[in-house]
């Protein structure tokens, strides 16, 4: 069976509070999952990871918008708080699933 492959995208949307980040995370940063979690935000994974997981799995949000692919979260800084949009991308070149 063929299905395509699915990319996940982690995206800065924006900085509560002063507009700076405790740990330099900025507004558009982009981070490509997993390949990218060197650079992003130990505690801030904390958050997004289980919605990452729904993702990958299959799952959507149709409670959100976006036809399912995508979420908004917030890190669980109170003071600065930065704002995440996590968006699956499904490419339109199949690849071969193992079974």
């Amino acid at each position: 069976m063929k299905v395509g492959k699915k990319t996940v995208t982690i995206e800065v949307m924006s900085i509560l509070g002063e507009g700076k980040c405790s740990l330099g995370q900025r507004v558009g940063d982009i981070f490509r999952y997993p390949q990218d979690l060197n650079r992003l935000c130990p505690n801030a994974f904390h958050i997004l990871y289980p919605w990452i997981l729904v993702l990958e799995s299959g799952g959507t949000f149709p409670f959100f918008g976006d036809n399912g692919d995508s979420v908004t979260l917030g890190c669980s800084d109170y003071r600065h708080q930065v704002v995440f949009r996590i968006t699956r991308t499904r490419s339109r070149e199949p690849t071969e699933r193992r079974e």
